[in-house]
């Protein structure tokens, strides 16, 4: 009688989940920004795609955009462990509910994956949908799977081995219940830190501006109208953080692409996506409501100085010369917010100095970056200049210098000088 020849038993598949995992981002939330800054106007069509359900509402979002798989964050210990099971000779399975896809260029992105199972039309894969459809592909215990959130606990339970990439305290229990060998992945949430640098609260410093008019009046002791230019301080400061936030979340594309923005909270994944789409509107709603306590003028400034970077961040922003016109509109804006505030009308030669100043900086500023593009012979990502506007940005950033200069030297001859100043030489 023969003897019977054992079989290797075949290596068990490595199974990865996409969202918050391989990726520190959800490509649902990725899929809606990029809709709503290439198609505004499709925003209105939501609620009735969601009304087919949530694998339909991913399918057609993501069947209008396409998500740039070279410039997502991606986890390096989960590709560790990619490579270690490949190394091991086993099979790694991109497993996801995202719609194909972008699950499919993804993997063709990165090269390891022998097989993508993700979301259709009809089915959303998460939760039990994914465990069943992994038991049934490689049988009970007869895979391991990397997931991050509560909905990955079915398939945890159905999983020979578990990873967890969380640093949740409910969720690593609620695996541990259901596992008896969970490995658990640190995933830090960003904390003060990482909030104070998405909202930009070392840019608030800008909005000190709205106090120029106290100051040019001579009237920064007179304490009711402090304390009026105060709250439309904090007003203005939470509206632009309220901006910061939205800009971010329009332009991870191309921060990403860039040297130093990529490290952004949003674009490297250190925030969550979902989290700046809450605090956007909450934010504009606290600086609403603290404008009620101001002169209606205010108001009205505030709005038309949010409508502005809405315009820049979805239209104006790639517009050659355009964008920076506005930034120094925008800065220049902020004085007269302060104006509108304490009632203190602004003159002319305040308001000129200002337009020209903030015009000539905002040149520089769109120079240097320019200049380091050129330098790493890579385009300027977001915006609209190429190298031969280099010699254009110069000249107008120059001559707006001068400019502010001229009309500086031309403010210390004008006639109200001597009664506001005792000794107008050290305008000088």
């Amino acid at each position: 009688m023969p003897e019977e020849v054992a079989t290797a038993p075949a290596p068990v598949p490595l199974c990865v989940d996409l969202d918050g995992t391989l990726v520190r981002t959800d490509m649902l939330h990725e899929t809606l920004l990029l809709l709503a800054k290439s198609s505004p106007a499709s925003l209105a069509a939501l609620p009735g795609w969601l009304a087919r359900g949530k694998a339909g509402f991913k399918h057609l979002i993501a069947a209008r955009v396409a998500v740039d798989a070279s410039g997502l964050p991606y986890r390096t210990d989960i590709l560790t462990l990619i490579e270690q099971a490949r190394a091991e000779g086993r099979p790694v399975v991109l497993a996801t509910a995202s719609p194909t896809k972008g699950a499919t260029a993804i993997a063709e992105h990165l090269g390891v994956f022998d097989a993508v199972l993700s979301s259709d039309e009809g089915t959303n894969l998460s939760a039990r949908a994914k465990a069943d459809l992994l038991v049934e592909r490689f049988g009970e215990r007869g895979f391991d799977y990397i997931g991050n959130d509560t909905a990955d606990l079915p398939v945890f339970a159905r999983a020979r081995r578990a990873f967890l990439v969380s640093s949740r305290g409910g969720l690593r229990r609620a695996a541990a219940r259901g596992h008896d060998d969970v490995t658990f992945l640190d995933d830090p949430v960003g904390g003060l830190r990482a909030w104070a640098k998405a909202l930009r609260i070392h840019q608030w410093l800008k909005n000190l501006l709205v106090f120029v008019p106290l100051v040019a009046a001579h009237q920064l002791l007179n304490l009711p109208l402090l304390g009026v230019a105060i709250l439309a301080f904090l007003s203005y400061s939470l509206c632009a953080s309220s901006v910061y936030l939205l800009n971010d979340l329009l332009d991870l594309p191309s921060d990403r692409a860039h040297r130093k923005k990529k490290n952004r909270p949003f674009a490297s994944g250190a925030l969550p996506v979902k989290a700046g789409i809450v605090a956007a509107p909450v934010l504009l709603a606290s600086s609403i409501a603290l404008a009620f306590f101001v002169p209606p003028r205010f108001l009205a400034v505030l709005a038309i100085y949010y409508l502005l970077t809405v315009l820049y961040s979805f239209f104006l922003k790639k517009q050659v010369v355009v964008d920076v016109m506005l930034l120094a509109g925008l800065y220049t804006l902020r004085i007269i917010a302060g104006a509108a505030a304490t009632g203190i009308k602004p003159s002319f030669w305040l308001l000129a100095l200002s337009m020209f100043t903030f015009l000539s900086l905002a040149m520089v500023k769109r120079y240097s970056e320019l200049r380091i593009a050129m330098a790493s012979a890579k385009p300027l990502a977001g915006r609209g200049y190429h190298p031969d506007d280099l010699p254009v940005v110069l000249a107008l950033g120059s001559s707006s210098g001068m400019v502010s200069v001229l009309i500086l030297a031309l403010y210390t001859q004008a006639e109200i000088v001597p009664d506001m100043y005792p000794s107008p030489e050290w305008l000088w």
